[in-house]
């Protein structure tokens, strides 16, 4: 049903409003789980799952990589909602505060601005806050102008169409200057999105590079800055120094305990006074939390997540529940006092399943189950048919590695339809070559039109010089960074 004019859902209250923001991997299990214990009570309308998210789909963040790369296309790494979560109602919308004493969320939805009747407030009876996370960016100058994120699928396609188009440029340039920072591509953090994102892109370009008669592999720079010591921390020193010397075999330089000073006028400026004009800058150092929470009232930690017990209740808050980044768990396995779960997907998805049977045990009067998972490791992959991963305290490297990564990822994502349509992609990608195709005029649709209308359009034409797409705005609901988490796990 859709919201009247006043912001308030109409006909009969149901028995009992769960109200679910977020529609990432907490959010998504959370509600899928609900959905299945429920299914009378929601066809009744004695219960009801409302779902609140700014877009109508799930991304399963560990394809995106693979989808920069053409490996896999971009409309199966998500998961459209309506159509898993069918028995739930699905409000796409942002939740800018919630009133838990009150019991309601105020949400801003794409209809808020249209209809001028202000945000629409949704009553609960159980709330679960899973609004993900955020990127975290540093007062780098420049970076807000020239940096490009890595965390949703726009992001993914975005860079790949953007890296291509730069070898393009550089192809036709005359211009040794632009031709060089065409062909460097500078990529800063290096947990999970930074390495995979850039192993496979660096793949690409280097296959795409043979159909260019003026550009050779060696011709494309690509280096990776970290501020730590080491890449890819969860799976362990070891496979992290196999990973830092497999990329470095590829003549990617890395930089270790180096930082980015400043991105200034395309010039990527490093702490140890190395400077590459570039026209790619791809940020994925570290995320935060959503900002949701600070607007929520409810217990934070010092790092801003919401303070919730083993049983993933927020403390001290009585049917509000939080899990996967938005949360602090205590983590009941290990040996250190007052330690948290890791903000990923392997516990975001127990945590949902342990989530649902909680709120679902508040409503019947049962006991409630504590959250207890032991970490069982981290997969990574760095390109095609290479990787590394640390299982259950087996160390593996290369085309195992590999393979483990995409059988594991393979039978997380959701719903047989995904996993049919990946299974079926990698099998034709092995019959058949790579696609090259940039399709960056996606990004500008009327672009076309508005020039034979009479207009200029946002695509230049042939001759007016190369596109700055480092001041384009960012896509519509996109956000900065990929960040070090949620990581790649498996378990």
């Amino acid at each position: 049903m859709a919201p009247d004019t006043r912001g308030t859902p109409p006909g009969t209250r149901p028995g009992v409003r769960i109200l679910v923001v977020g529609g990432g991997y907490v959010g998504m299990y959370t509600a899928l789980r609900l959905q299945r214990k429920l299914k009378q009570r929601l066809k009744s309308g004695d219960a009801e799952v409302v779902v609140v998210t700014p877009e109508p789909y799930m991304t399963y963040q560990p394809f995106l990589p693979e989808a920069a790369a053409g490996s896999i296309s971009p409309r199966h790494v998500v998961v459209p909602l309506r159509r898993v979560l069918d028995h739930c109602r699905i409000v796409i919308g942002e939740a800018e505060s919630i009133d838990h004493a009150k019991r309601t969320a105020t949400v801003t939805t794409l209809a808020t601005q249209e209809d001028g009747t202000g945000a629409l407030e949704i009553p609960y009876d159980e709330i679960v806050i899973a609004p993900g996370s955020v990127s975290r960016t540093l007062p780098v100058p420049g970076l807000a102008e020239f940096g490009i994120g890595f965390k949703t699928v726009e992001e993914a396609i975005g860079l790949r169409n953007h890296v291509i188009e730069q070898m393009d440029i550089a192809s036709a340039t005359r211009d040794p200057a632009i031709r060089d920072a065409a062909l460097t591509f500078v990529f800063v953090g290096g947990g999970y999105a930074g390495v995979e994102a850039l192993a496979e892109l660096e793949d690409m370009a280097r296959y795409t590079s043979r159909y260019y008669h003026n550009i050779k592999a060696t011709d494309l720079k690509w280096i990776l800055v970290e501020a730590s010591g080491r890449i890819l921390p969860e799976v362990g020193e070891a496979m992290g120094g196999y990973a830092v010397r497999e990329l470095r075999g590829r003549n990617i330089d890395v930089r270790l305990e180096t930082r980015l000073d400043t991105c200034e006028d395309r010039v990527a400026v490093l702490s140890d006074g190395s400077r590459f004009p570039t026209r790619t800058l791809v940020w994925t150092a570290g995320v935060k939390p959503a900002p949701l929470l600070a607007a929520t009232g409810l217990p934070l930690t010092e790092r801003g997540r919401l303070r919730c017990t083993t049983t993933l209740g927020v403390e001290g808050s009585e049917h509000a529940w939080a899990a996967g980044d938005a949360a602090a768990v205590p983590d009941l396995t290990a040996a250190a006092p007052g330690a948290e779960t890791a903000p990923n997907a392997q516990h975001a998805v127990r945590q949902a399943k342990v989530l649902a049977e909680n709120v679902l045990a508040t409503i019947d009067g049962r006991p409630l189950t504590e959250y207890r998972h032991a970490n069982a490791g981290s997969v990574a992959s760095l390109g095609l048919h290479k990787g590394v991963a640390h299982v259950y305290g087996r160390k593996l490297k290369g085309y195992p590695a590999w393979l483990m990564h995409r059988t594991y990822h393979l039978s997380r994502i959701p719903t047989f339809n995904r996993k049919a349509r990946v299974l079926a992609e990698w099998t034709l990608a092995g019959l058949f070559k790579r696609e090259i195709v940039s399709l960056g005029s996606l990004e500008h649709p009327r672009a076309e039109f508005e020039i034979a209308a009479g207009g200029t359009g946002n695509r230049p034409r042939p001759g007016a010089g190369p596109p700055d797409r480092g001041t384009d705005p960012p896509p519509p609901g996109s956000s900065p960074s990929a960040g070090d988490g949620p990581p790649r796990t498996s378990g």
